[in-house]
């Protein structure tokens, strides 16, 4: 089974990097660009028994070492 995890900052966190992008995209001559929220992608292979079972394994990984859920969230997203 396959899977994407996507982690991004908290509404409210600073990011400092999507501040850098946001600027760098303006000097390049980007107009109209908002904001700029920086985050992460996780492409996971793995076996389960069940798409439950693998939402429960994606969740644990998440929540022990994907993602900082004090600053992140993060969205799980199964891929046939």
């Amino acid at each position: 089974m396959k899977a994407r995890v996507t982690v991004t900052l908290k509404n409210g966190v600073l990011d400092p990097q999507g501040k850098a992008i946001e600027g760098a995209l303006g000097s390049l001559g980007f107009d109209g660009v908002g904001s700029v929220r920086q985050g992460k992608v996780f492409d996971v292979e793995l076996t389960a028994g069940s798409e439950g079972e693998a939402q429960d394994k994606l969740k644990s990984m998440c929540e022990q070492l994907l993602a900082n859920t004090v600053i992140e969230d993060y969205a799980i997203t199964l891929v046939e």
